[in-house]
């Protein structure tokens, strides 16, 4: 499939300079902003984004616009919130977005804003991310002083105030209840639902809450039209994707790319990460940031859109591809996942908390040349009690890199078990199994 032409999000590989105010308003900033306060309902911008079938690039790929129509009528006020709490491991894209075209999020979050007929958003930023707060918060002064923000914007009588706001830097936290938990001033903890947000969110209030990447389609598609969007992409994956690849690649980076491009494409192509170095053979790929299923050098000739993806037992999730070559160890790999999720855990369910300290620690053994037999089986025993048992998806998450090691490369877990033993560094003693509920 032949590179963009055109960019739909990282429009700063097209126009140099377009996080400069006066560079954006050149090259159509604000302009499908304008339109839709002058012209158009509320109700006209949700069609549209319907329309174009935009969905939610934080991870479930739920469509935008039908997202937006959960909001009950006639019940204000209501809210916006922008998750900018990037902390998936393997993702990047939220970054280069804010960094070099800041007004591009600013006019989609005032645009949802006015389409969802609320008068405050909110854009939550990862706490890591100060220098990118402060770009934001100097863009967002920028539209008021044109008067794209504040009271009676244009004269429409439409009023909106967009306001940063830091986090803590949790990972919890992109959980979007977590994350309004943590707006509110509270420890940054997931909620019970339903309620869901749409109906009560953030101070008991209709709230709706997108990503980084999903806002900042929205205002190419209001310009430039349904049509135009859905000429790029899959019937049911319509548009582009912002691609992190990372990893033993010879090119990591930001790409964006038509949903249905192939796997294969984004590694090997000498537009995009131009092969593996060292000439290395793919072992690893996870497709979605760390929450997403492994796939290996077999599946690399999968398209990269939800439905393919979904059909191979993982998902694309946030877009973080992680691309690793035969020198890694699957256990390795997992466990250091493992730890990740472990110390991201905020502790409010067991099957999480206790789950994903149980994992990393016979995986830190059998990674370490230390495993007993009995591990495998402890393994499997412990992650099948937290699936489908915690609180929230980040336990869930955590299952995911032990299930994905275990399933495709068993026998590294054996080889290591056995190792052990045979070199004396295993206690001799079977792992105690945890007891099945």
């Amino acid at each position: 499939m032949p590179p963009l032409t055109e960019h739909v999000v990282l429009r700063d590989l097209d126009v140099p300079n377009i996080a400069d105010f006066d560079v954006y308003l050149q090259h159509g900033g604000y302009e499908a902003y304008r339109t839709s306060l002058t012209e158009r309902k509320p109700a006209d911008v949700v069609q549209i984004i319907k329309d174009a079938g935009l969905r939610g690039r934080g991870g479930a790929g739920f469509p935008t616009g039908v997202k937006w129509g959960f909001l009950p009528k006639d019940v204000y006020p209501r809210y916006l919130t922008c998750n900018c709490d990037e902390s998936e491991p393997g993702t990047f894209n939220n970054h280069q977005i804010i960094d070099r075209n800041p007004h591009q999020l600013i006019e989609g979050v005032a645009l949802t804003a006015y389409a969802i007929e609320c008068n405050t958003a909110f854009i939550y930023c990862r706490g890591e991310f100060a220098a990118a707060a402060r770009r934001l918060e100097r863009a967002v002064a920028k539209a008021y002083e044109a008067g794209f923000l504040g009271k009676n914007i244009l004269g429409t009588g439409y009023d909106l105030d967009i306001i940063i706001h830091r986090g803590a830097g949790a990972y919890i936290c992109g959980e979007e209840t977590a994350l309004l938990e943590s707006l509110e001033g509270k420890i940054g903890q997931p909620r019970l639902r339903p309620p869901f947000p749409a109906v009560a969110g953030l101070y008991g209030k209709p709230t709706i809450i997108n990503n980084v990447e999903t806002l900042t389609n929205v205002p190419m598609i209001v310009r430039k039209g349904v049509e135009w969007y859905r000429s790029m992409g899959t019937e049911k994956s319509p548009g582009t994707k912002v691609f992190s690849i990372s990893g033993h690649v010879n090119r990591p980076g930001n790409y964006e790319v038509p949903f249905g491009t192939p796997l294969r494409e984004l590694i090997y192509s000498d537009d995009y990460c131009q092969g593996m170095r060292g000439g290395r053979r793919v072992k690893i790929v996870v497709p979605g940031g760390a929450s997403a299923a492994w796939l290996t050098e077999a599946d690399l000739d999968v398209t990269m859109d939800y439905e393919s993806l979904a059909a191979k037992g993982t998902m694309l999730g946030s877009g973080g591809v992680i691309v690793l070559d035969e020198t890694v160890s699957a256990v390795e790999v997992a466990y250091k996942m493992d730890e990740f999720f472990k110390h991201e855990s905020c502790g409010k369910c067991t099957p999480c908390r206790e789950g994903t300290h149980f994992l990393t620690k016979v995986l830190h053994r059998v990674s370490h040349g230390h495993g007993r037999q009995g591990d495998i089986p402890l393994l499997h025993d412990v992650y099948n009690q937290m699936a489908g048992n915690c609180f929230c998806l980040l336990g869930e998450s955590a299952v995911v890199p032990v299930r994905s090691a275990l399933r495709l490369f068993p026998q590294e877990f054996e080889a290591a078990i056995a190792e052990a033993a045979a070199s004396g560094r295993s206690n001799g003693q079977p792992a105690i199994p945890l007891q099945s509920r």
